[in-house]
């Protein structure tokens, strides 16, 4: 299916590795011209040179920077907009606060995981709305399918990701009609987030290595495995892509039918 991005321009933050990453180069495979940040300069460089050899008629822009700073961010989208003359889809993503339990967390992690997963959608979105509403363009969040059912040992991420999905929600309605925004609610996919999870799960001795945690997170899966990075980015990629354009304000898991409600 031709998504009929071409030309069209994605802004995707925390886009230089994992599922961010992922999006980004499924909507460079549709011929979007692409804006990715991040925080760690060798991985920005890397997703950079990898973006280009996906296609010879997209462009690729990549910068560092924190989306737990405002101004950082927001910067971020001005200089896409300046570099590609406007912006139609914007993809936001996170990297997953630290794992553990409730008593292990104290107010500055709580802080902290609040200001990574949800103001930084609230900053990007603040400055895109404009450019959004002039473009008639999309927005996609990339959350967690913690949001419907809770994982043990992931109390910042099961709590504070579900304001992301509130806050979709209501631009769904804010923002229309010019503007569609939808979440998506991946499960376990083949990222080093899921490395960390299960080294995590090592240490605390609830799996006695790396290859029992990894056939933890695929046991209850219905199609038996995790997911790959690259089937959660089409499913981004279409949600973005006016092919969708009667989809608005949905929460849409994509976890090999693991989650139940």
């Amino acid at each position: 299916m031709d998504l009929r991005l071409d030309g069209d321009t994605a802004l995707c933050t925390a886009a230089s590795s994992g599922l961010g990453y992922a999006s980004a180069a499924a909507l460079a495979r549709e011929g979007a011209n692409v804006a990715i940040c991040g925080y760690t300069p060798e991985h920005v460089e890397r997703a950079e040179r990898q973006l280009r050899e996906l296609g010879d008629d997209a462009e690729v822009l990549a910068v560092e920077a924190d989306i737990t700073d405002p101004d950082e961010l927001t910067a971020f989208v001005e200089t896409t907009v300046d570099e590609f003359g406007g912006l139609d889809r914007v993809v936001t993503s996170a990297g997953g606060p630290p794992s553990g339990p409730f008593r292990g967390t104290d107010d500055r992690d709580w802080y902290q995981a609040y200001d990574m997963l949800v103001m930084s959608v609230v900053w990007t979105l603040r400055a895109a709305r404009p450019h959004l509403i002039e473009s008639g363009g999309s927005i996609v969040a990339i959350t967690s399918r913690t949001v419907r059912e809770v994982a043990d040992g992931l109390v910042l991420s099961n709590s504070v990701r579900r304001g992301v999905i509130g806050l979709i929600k209501t631009v769904a309605r804010e923002f229309g009609p010019e503007v569609r925004a939808n979440a998506v609610l991946p499960g376990a996919h083949e990222t080093g987030r899921i490395e960390e999870l299960i080294e995590a799960a090592v240490e605390r001795g609830e799996v006695p290595d790396y290859e029992a945690g990894y056939e933890d997170w695929a046991a209850d899966v219905p199609l038996d495995r995790i997911g790959e990075p690259g089937e959660l980015g089409d499913v981004v990629a279409f949600l973005a892509s006016d092919r969708a354009s009667f989809v608005n304000g949905t929460a849409l898991p994509v976890d090999g039918g693991l989650t139940r409600s």
